[in-house]
C-alpha cells in the first residue's frame, strides 16, 4: 500500500482557449502563457504533482482529455473551441 502523506495543497494555473497552438491532437498550451494564484505568469508546472485537474470553461474535464508536462498542457481537439474559453489547471502536491 502506498504512503499517503498527511499534507496536501494545491496549486492553479489559468489560461483561455486562444492562448493555445498547434491543431487537432498537438493543440497544446504553454505553462508560461498561464498566471498562477497569485495573478503573476507562471514559468513551469509542478514536475511532481499528485493529480491534476483540468477545468475548460468551469468544468471538470476527464482524465483522457489532457496530457501534462512541466512546460505545457495538450489538449487534443482543443482548438476547435473559442478563444475564449478559461481553462484551469489545478495540480494536487504533496
Amino acid at each position: 500500500m502506498p504512503l499517503v502523506t498527511p499534507f496536501q495543497n494545491s496549486l492553479r494555473f489559468a489560461a483561455t482557449i486562444g492562448d493555445g497552438t498547434g491543431t487537432g491532437a498537438t493543440f497544446a498550451i504553454a505553462a508560461t502563457t498561464f498566471t498562477n494564484d497569485a495573478g503573476t505568469a507562471a514559468t513551469a508546472f509542478p514536475g511532481t504533482f499528485n493529480y491534476y485537474n483540468l477545468y475548460i470553461n468551469g468544468i471538470m474535464q476527464t482524465a483522457d482529455t489532457s496530457t501534462v508536462t512541466t512546460t505545457t498542457i495538450t489538449i487534443p481537439g482543443g482548438d476547435a473551441l473559442n478563444a475564449g474559453i478559461p481553462v484551469v489547471v489545478q495540480f494536487v502536491v504533496s
